[in-house]
């Protein structure tokens, strides 16, 4: 992971890996969400997770291969 991740504020405690893409921007839809992460081109707190239905927490840190990363905090 390069860089500083962004801050990606959420309003619940918990949000879907494949929406946490979609909503921060890292994917364009939720085709393009679910290819890079069964890519295994997305990481959790830097580990390669290919599930898109993985419950992401306040505190975590989500980073696309080349693509940027965020912080997810609570909003």
């Amino acid at each position: 992971m390069t860089g500083t991740p962004e801050d990606l504020p959420i309003r619940d405690d918990v949000i879907r890996l494949g929406q946490l893409l979609k909503h921060s921007g890292l994917a364009d839809d939720g085709a393009a969400a679910r290819e890079v992460i069964e890519r295994g081109l997305v990481s959790v707190n830097g580990e390669v997770d290919t599930r898109r239905g993985r419950q992401v927490h306040v505190g975590d840190v989500v980073a696309l291969d080349g693509g940027g990363s965020v912080r997810v905090t609570a909003g």
